[in-house]
């Protein structure tokens, strides 16, 4: 009843299962419970437990375990349905915080220190990700500027993934990390269509206005059209059932959410600001086009002058 017992397995779709015996957890929570089974006796009759036995709570651990030449406790826990581990590790520390100052040393393990070692990893290859956008955009554009105004995209979307997670009563795991991270090329995309576009007519002689509101009108057929294809191709993650559903949807609904997200608020952030910061670039074939126009004009001039000697 309290420990459970495996009696027997099954077999199903060519996997073996066992069957564990254990009544339910909300009847084996309190020592009342325990009191309450009954109990065969000699005759046969079935009496309470508590009339036979006398039940005392005590604390004692059967050997001195220590890490560190320090003394060290084991706490092993399963998580209540609804409680993700990062809700139970900031339980025990809780709990340990109420202690007297330097009591306790908590050192996390098993799952906890799984996801915590995870955790920091993901936020490093977070930050990788974006050095490594903005420094290929760079060279791309041959500008610092230009860049800067195409990766302000990927808050939008990180701001629409969270979103999604919050709608979809989902938390802020490994799962939805690797979908932020994979947001950073959804969303640099839109920004990338307008400016290099802009840059384009600029280059024909638009100005910076007469620029951004073509490059916003024209190229926005295919910005709608590669978010749709993208938001929806992430659907069949949040939709499909089955075994490791749950991380599938984390990272489906990050994607779609965030995809909408970027491409709505990416219609007018990034305009705006490409308005605001292209005045302090110069258009990418700015120094071929004037060394055109000096060689067309010293053309005009009969050639270039020879250089006297002195």
């Amino acid at each position: 009843m309290f420990g459970s017992r495996r009696a027997t397995t099954y077999i199903k779709g060519g996997q073996e299962y066992d069957v564990i015996l254990q009544t339910d957890r909300d009847n084996r929570r309190e020592v009342a419970d325990l009191e309450a089974l009954y109990v065969a006796t000699g005759g046969g009759q079935l009496v309470p437990l508590s009339t036979v036995v006398k039940t005392q709570t005590t604390g004692d651990t059967p050997d001195r375990r220590r890490l560190d030449r320090q003394r060290a406790i084991t706490l092993q826990a399963d998580l209540n349905p609804g409680m993700t581990i990062d809700d139970a590790v900031q339980f025990f520390r809780a709990e340990a915080a109420k202690q007297p100052q330097g009591g306790v040393i908590v050192q996390w393990g098993g799952a906890a220190r799984d996801q915590q070692e995870a955790g920091g990893a993901v936020v490093a290859a977070f930050g990788l990700a974006l050095l490594l956008v903005f420094l290929v955009l760079a060279a791309q554009f041959e500008s610092w500027i230009t860049p800067a105004v195409i990766m302000l995209t990927v808050p939008l979307a990180a701001a629409g993934g969270l979103f999604g997670l919050l709608m979809a009563g989902s938390s802020l795991n490994i799962y939805s990390q690797i979908g932020l991270i994979i947001l950073i090329g959804v969303a640099a995309k839109n920004g990338i269509l307008i400016v290099e576009f802009a840059n384009q007519l600029r280059d024909q002689g638009r100005s910076i206005r007469e620029a951004i509101i073509e490059s916003s009108s024209l190229r926005l057929r295919p910005i709608i059209m590669t978010s749709i294809a993208t938001a929806f191709g992430a659907l069949p993650l949040v939709l499909w059932q089955g075994a490791g559903a749950g991380s599938r949807q984390t990272i489906g609904v990050v994607i779609f959410t965030g995809a909408i997200f970027a491409t709505v608020l990416t219609l007018f952030v990034v305009p705006v600001i490409y308005g605001l910061l292209a005045r302090f670039t110069k258009s990418p074939e700015y120094t071929a086009r004037k060394i055109e126009e000096w060689e067309a004009q010293e053309m005009r001039e009969g050639g270039p002058k020879p250089i006297a000697e002195g």
